[in-house]
């Protein structure tokens, strides 16, 4: 699971799921001390006390959170022929719906109570609205360079990078579509039948076809790329159901051109059609 994937609507709904969780443990109901009468020895019930009022509202809730989660940091994964995202917003607004009538039902709602539905409201506002609303399409951490985690400084998206995953180290991104400077495997080293660097000669005839224009048709050379923004891999079968997701600044290797598509390949090795490669850098 990549966190630079997440947005800052998922950051809703896992600050609301935390919330949800620590309202468990507070006071389901408050209740009024006759005057005379020691109530020390009286306490009041949480939802720990009520297998049917945590599971339907509070675990339910949080459960419903993990599984939206899931579901987009790792598209297409499904549970009863019904997409994880799907099943765990239906949870979501169970657990509100449930927490909404029980509240009402009860004399003196206790502080877990009030602070369990208020955060059950936000629950199912951040897992409905943060695929719709732009400020929470945001992504939740600040795109970062291959670099970052490596050396001792971090670099902007897109400036210097260092090492990454597979990332040739020493080059400069270049827009898709140019010419690359180094073939897949080993960074820094030459292309199948590319001359060393040492005979002049020879470099000057490798690079005659690209100064006399296209590569011969049906050529294709693999290359590191990254994406601007977060963007769906689906299936190399048509499946319309996305496989993974390419998250910004993180480098995955092209393995293949099929129209204006990618077949892109991550780190763990899956395959998958990147029909969006618009703003894409190469490395």
């Amino acid at each position: 699971m990549n966190i630079r994937s997440l947005t800052r609507g998922d950051g809703v709904v896992i600050g609301a799921a935390v919330v949800l969780f620590i309202a468990s443990f507070l006071d389901f109901s408050s209740y009024d001390c006759p005057q005379g009468v020691d109530c020390s020895r009286y306490d009041s019930p949480n939802a720990w006390d009520s297998l049917g009022l945590l599971m339907s509202v509070f675990l339910a809730g949080v459960i419903g959170a993990a599984l939206v989660i899931v579901s987009r940091a790792m598209p297409g994964r499904k549970v009863v022929g019904l997409d994880l995202g799907q099943f765990g917003t239906a949870l979501t607004v169970f657990a509100l719906w449930t927490a909404f009538w029980t509240i009402l039902d009860v004399n003196n709602a206790g502080a877990g109570l009030i602070l369990g539905l208020l955060a059950a409201i936000v629950l199912v506002a951040g897992t409905v609205a943060g695929p719709l609303i732009p400020a929470l399409k945001a992504p939740l951490l600040s795109p970062a360079s291959p670099a970052q985690g490596v050396g001792s400084g971090q670099a902007p998206y897109g400036a210097g990078p260092g090492q990454g995953y597979g990332f040739p180290a020493g080059q400069q991104q270049q827009p898709y579509g140019a010419q690359p400077s180094q073939g897949y495997g080993y960074p820094g080293a030459p292309q199948q039948g590319q001359p060393a660097q040492g005979d002049p000669a020879q470099q000057a005839q490798a690079q005659q076809p690209a100064q006399g224009g296209a590569a011969p048709a049906g050529e294709f050379t693999a290359f590191w790329f990254a994406v601007p923004v977060a963007r769906p891999l689906y299936g190399e079968d048509g499946s319309p159901n996305p496989i993974a997701e390419l998250a910004p600044g993180t480098w995955y290797l092209a393995v293949e051109q099929r129209g204006q598509s990618l077949i892109a390949q991550t780190q763990d090795g899956r395959r998958g059609v990147l029909q969006d490669t618009t703003g894409i850098q190469r490395g």
